[in-house]
């Protein structure tokens, strides 16, 4: 083939990467586009993952019961009392510094029990956040008999709880909403 063959014909001069990399760059741009729409799903399942976790944690300490209103008992599956194992275990078990133990029992339950559903609706979230990442790492300071698998959910919670305070909570969540109605 000589030179004037190649510029008689143009496909015959373009080397393999000329040719992929048009193609790798619209891969590349889908990709991107694929990731973006999936980010806000992604930002809610890291804020449900840590929700969950507490909230389940938080329930583990309240009492549950019924009351009787016109003659009918209604049940209630939790509130934020704690049971008397929960103050025990805040006696004896997790030593958490600066508060009588009762009041730990109290806080740590309502803690658990409240902020998780702020998390898990993105309302208040960063705040949420940056409260339920100070209450882990009291929690893991408090336990000295953490084992290696509890320690490693607790790094993940703070890891998540860290990057929700950081990233903030996405647009699948309240704040965002309100935001948008806010700058109407």
């Amino acid at each position: 083939m000589t030179v004037a063959d190649a510029y008689a014909n143009p496909t015959l001069q373009r080397s393999w990467w000329a040719r992929t990399a048009p193609l790798l760059c619209k891969a590349n741009t889908l990709f991107h586009k694929a990731a973006d729409l999936l980010t806000p799903v992604a930002d809610f399942l890291a804020r449900y993952w840590v929700a969950a976790a507490f909230f389940g944690s938080g329930l583990t300490k309240t009492v549950s019961g019924s009351f009787t209103l016109f003659g009918h008992s209604f049940g209630y599956p939790l509130s934020l009392l704690p049971t008397e194992t929960t103050f025990t275990l805040f006696e004896y078990e997790y030593h958490v510094p600066l508060l009588p133990s009762a009041l730990a029992a109290y806080l740590g339950t309502a803690t658990e029990l409240l902020l998780p559903v702020f998390l898990f609706l993105g309302l208040g979230t960063r705040y949420a956040a940056l409260v339920l990442f100070v209450f882990n790492i009291v929690a893991v300071l408090s336990y000295p008999d953490l084992n290696d698998a509890g320690l490693a959910q607790h790094q993940v919670w703070g890891l998540l709880l860290l990057i929700t305070l950081c990233h903030g909570p996405g647009k699948l969540s309240m704040d965002h909403l309100i935001d948008r109605l806010i700058r109407r």
